[in-house]
């Protein structure tokens, strides 16, 4: 699934996997969120309600401009570094933007975004 991500007015096309939390969470959009930065690698932010987590991978080394949902906490992470790598299934990747897209997000300690269908 595309979906549109408006970052502090600056629109990022990215694309959602065909996981049952990547469908779960297009069922979300439209979204505006506030992502404060965590580890220096990621911004993250609350969401409205849980995820699906059916059919998750065991471990996943997320990587530059993934997008993903770490279920412990419920939130939404979106990576502008390469991350260390998440054994079991807690962490689970959504889908992905372009990495060139992700300079935004590591300028700034909280980042307003906007996540929408581009269908």
């Amino acid at each position: 699934m595309k979906i549109r991500i408006t970052i502090d007015g600056t629109p990022v096309a990215a694309t959602l996997n065909d996981s049952a939390a990547a469908r779960d969470f297009a069922a979300l959009l439209p979204l505006t969120l506030n992502l404060t930065d965590f580890h220096e690698n990621e911004k993250i932010a609350d969401l409205p309600r849980r995820l699906s987590t059916s059919g998750a991978p065991d471990g996943v080394r997320p990587r530059t401009g993934d997008l993903a949902y770490y279920a412990p906490w419920g939130n939404l992470a979106i990576y502008y570094r390469d991350g260390s790598p998440s054994p079991g299934n807690d962490l689970i990747v959504l889908g992905h933007m372009p990495e060139g897209a992700t300079a935004q997000l590591a300028d700034n300690d909280e980042v307003r975004v906007t996540v929408e269908d581009a269908s």
